[in-house]
């Protein structure tokens, strides 16, 4: 479901963001959250619940989150999972799809219904282990430097709710930022990784074309300069 805000609902006075508390997440990053899971300190379903607390905290400020399937997650991380990052929350920009949410590429023009399958990317993705608890936002088409569209509202910097995340993956860089997940779905083609995560304070992750799987549809552009990646 759409959980965007309006410009009406939104904080009448910019806020710092900051989900950070003493559960099962704590303030460890993706390796040391792995390393907990691999060795029984906390469980995937922990994380899971504890990350989607945080989501739920953080969406009203920051409006970063389209589609959520927090059902889905829990469910997920209820059952054996493989990978390095087995059990560790995280997020998919909403360029890809990614069963059981809807792929709108921040734009009124797509249907809302579910997807019924992943994309390559996103099998690929999801097979290290992680558990996506839902889509991010983007521009249209992820097409600007500011996550703004006029599907879903802008989104909200969780240094500054004043301030922009960036674009075009600045849902996922909010989410991140934010404390809400350790690491999200993120891509470029030319900045999209990278100026998000300088907005957010964050490491953006853009590898070497050819390390992983292709979005849908890249080979239809005049370039290739689409590269999947994180922050």
């Amino acid at each position: 479901m759409s959980t965007a805000i309006s410009d009406e609902e939104a904080p009448a006075r910019p806020v710092q963001v900051c989900t950070y508390r003493d559960d099962a997440l704590g303030t460890d990053d993706a390796t040391a959250l792995a390393e907990a899971v691999e060795q029984g300190r906390v469980s995937a379903r922990e994380l899971v619940e504890a990350a989607i607390e945080r989501a739920t905290l953080a969406q009203p400020h920051l409006n970063a989150i389209v589609h959520d399937t927090f059902d889905q997650a829990v469910a997920a991380a209820s059952t054996d999972r493989a990978g390095r990052f087995r059990g560790l929350p995280t997020f998919v920009k909403d360029t890809d799809a990614a069963a059981g949410a809807p792929l709108t590429m921040g734009s009124r023009a797509f249907p809302t219904r579910p997807m019924t399958k992943n994309s390559p990317f996103v099998d690929q993705f999801l097979a290290t282990g992680l558990v996506s608890l839902g889509k991010t936002a983007l521009p249209e088409f992820g097409l600007t430097a500011t996550t703004e569209s006029v599907a879903y509202g802008p989104t909200r910097n969780p240094w500054n709710t004043g301030h922009s995340t960036g674009g075009s993956s600045g849902g996922s860089a909010a989410m991140v930022a934010a404390g809400v997940v350790p690491l999200a779905h993120a891509n470029d083609g030319g900045g999209s990784i990278r100026i998000p995560a300088a907005c957010c304070g964050l490491v953006g992750l853009k590898p070497s074309r050819g390390r992983l799987v292709p979005p849908d549809g890249a080979n239809l552009l005049p370039v290739d300069i689409v590269v999947q990646g994180v922050v």
